[in-house]
C-alpha cells in the first residue's frame, strides 16, 4: 500500500516552557531572559522578501506575525485527494516573561471522495500560568479504512469469525460516518511545571456503514455485535482526568526538555456513552540537544499508550496507529492500520540542519508499534516497525513553525510520503 498524506486531522497538542539561561538565550540585565537570535535565521518569509524585494533589505527587528497559514493538501487510496487550509498561532498572554505559549490551529478541507474535515483546537496558558485550557471542535464526514485487530499476527483457528477479525489477508474495510468531537480539559498548575486537570469528552459518530453490520462479514461488524453496539451509530461520552508535567521549551519545534501527560478517561452511560469503559493514556516525550551552536540538532524520544481498564469502547475508537492527540504517530501506515483494546507506540527521531541559516534540516526516524487480540496475543508480545527519513522547511522561525516532509516505510508492503505542519512529535 502506498500513502501519500498531509495530516489534515491534526491536533495541537501540549504546552511549552519558556527559555530560561541556556544556549537558546541570553541573560540581560538583572537576571532577565532575552529571545534567542533569529537574525541569521532565514525562513519562508524571508524567502518571499528575497524574491518580491531582492534590492530591498529585510528588517528582522520588525515583528513577525505569530500565525502560519499554508494549504492542507493530502492524497491516500482511502480518502483520494484532499484539498483545504490550515492556520496554526503562537502567543505568549500577559507581561511574564515565564508565561508558556499558547497555540491554536485550525483547518477545513474536503476530498474527492466526499469528506468533509472541520476543526479548531487551542492549548492557552494564561497569564502565570494558572490555568491551561486545551480543547477542540471537529466536525465531519470521514472514511475509516480498516484493517482489523490487532497487530497483524495471523489466526490459524477454525473459528470464521475470529478470521475475519483478525484479516489475515490486510484487506481493508472502508468504514464511512459522521463524526463530531468536544472536548476541553481545564489544567490547573499546582507547581512550577505541574499541573493537574479534569474536563469532558463528546465522540459522536452517526449514519455509520460499512460492507455489512449483520451478519459477521467484517471486523467490525463482528466487534459490534460481541459488544452490542448499534450497526449505525454510538457516542463515547466521557471524564477525563490529567496529570501534566512540562519542561520542553517550544510545543512546535523542541530542542529540549520533557512533556509528559497521564490520563483516565472514564465513559459514563449517564453522559449520553452508549458503553462505560475506563481506559488509561501515557504521553511522554524526551528532547535531547547535542550542541550549544546548533541547538536543533536534537535526539527525540516519543512513547504514546491507551490501555482498555474495564468495560468497552467503540470499534472506530479502539487505540491504534495514528489515535494520538495529534493523529501522526507510526508514520509509514494508515491510520488504525493496527490497533487493539491495548496499545503503545515508541518513536526515536533524530533533528539536524542542513543549512547554516536553518532554512533547511533533516530528519531520520523510527516507530515500534505493538498492541493486543482477541486470539491470543498479548501487548509487548509482537511489534512492528516503521522508519524513514524526512526535510523541515522553517516556515515561521519567530515561533519555530516548519513544514515536514518525510517518507516512511512499514512492513507488510505499507509505505508512504506524509507531509505535515510542525513535528511529529
Amino acid at each position: 500500500m502506498v500513502i501519500i498524506s498531509i495530516a489534515g486531522y491534526s491536533q495541537v497538542s501540549g504546552p511549552t516552557d519558556s527559555l530560561r539561561a541556556d544556549s537558546l538565550r541570553v541573560k540581560a540585565g538583572k537576571g532577565n531572559a532575552k529571545p534567542e537570535d533569529l537574525s541569521q535565521q532565514y525562513d519562508v518569509a524571508d524567502l518571499f522578501h528575497t524574491i518580491l524585494h531582492p534590492s530591498k533589505k529585510a528588517n528582522d527587528s520588525k515583528k513577525r506575525s505569530p500565525v502560519t497559514v499554508v494549504p492542507n493538501i493530502a492524497a491516500n487510496p482511502t480518502i483520494g485527494f484532499q484539498l483545504g487550509i490550515k492556520a496554526v498561532a503562537g502567543k505568549r498572554l500577559g507581561n511574564d516573561p515565564n508565561t508558556l505559549f499558547s497555540v491554536a490551529a485550525t483547518s477545513a478541507s474536503i476530498t474527492t471522495k466526499g469528506i468533509i474535515y472541520f476543526y479548531i483546537n487551542h492549548n492557552v496558558f494564561t497569564p502565570g500560568n494558572k490555568w491551561n485550557l486545551q480543547g477542540n471542535i471537529v466536525i465531519a464526514k470521514t472514511v475509516t479504512p480498516d484493517f482489523g485487530l490487532g497487530i497483524g499476527n495471523p489466526y490459524m483457528g477454525d473459528d470464521p469469525a475470529q478470521a475475519v477479525l483478525a484479516d489475515n489477508a490486510r484487506k481493508v474495510y472502508p468504514i464511512n460516518s459522521v463524526y463530531y468531537n468536544v472536548r476541553e480539559k481545564v489544567y490547573k498548575n499546582i507547581s512550577q511545571r505541574l499541573f493537574v486537570g479534569a474536563g469532558l469528552s463528546f465522540e459522536v459518530r452517526r449514519n455509520i456503514k460499512n460492507k455489512d453490520t449483520t451478519n459477521n462479514a467484517t471486523p467490525s461488524s463482528i466487534y459490534n455485535n460481541k459488544y452490542g453496539y448499534p450497526k449505525d451509530r454510538y457516542s463515547a461520552n466521557g471524564l477525563l482526568f490529567n496529570i501534566q508535567y512540562i519542561t520542553r521549551d517550544n510545543p512546535n519545534r523542541a530542542y529540549k526538555g520533557i512533556y509528559a501527560d497521564a490520563g483516565i478517561r472514564i465513559n459514563q452511560t449517564w453522559l449520553g456513552s452508549t458503553k462505560n469503559a475506563v481506559q488509561l493514556t501515557t504521553d511522554f516525550r524526551k528532547y535531547f540537544s547535542f550542541s550549544a551552536r546548533y541547538p536543533e540538532t536534537v535526539l527525540a524520544v516519543w512513547n504514546w499508550g491507551n490501555y482498555l481498564l474495564a468495560g468497552s469502547v467503540p470499534y472506530i475508537e479502539l487505540p491504534g496507529t495514528a489515535r494520538d492527540g495529534s493523529f501522526r504517530s507510526g508514520r509509514g501506515y494508515t491510520a488504525q492500520y493496527f490497533k487493539g483494546t491495548r496499545f503503545n507506540d515508541t518513536e526515536v527521531e533524530m533533528r539536524f540542519p542542513l543549512l547554516k541559516n536553518k532554512f533547511l534540516s533533516g530528519v531520520v526516524f523510527g516507530n515500534l508499534q505493538t498492541s493486543n487480540d482477541f486470539h491470543g496475543t498479548p501487548i509487548f508480545h509482537t511489534f512492528r516497525k516503521g522508519y524513514g527519513a524526512g526535510l523541515r522547511v522553517l516556515f515561521n522561525k519567530t515561533t519555530r513553525t516548519n513544514l515536514a516532509l518525510d517518507y516512511a516505510f512499514g512492513e507488510f508492503g505499507n509505505k508512504g510520503f506524509f507531509l505535515n505542519l510542525n513535528e511529529t512529535f
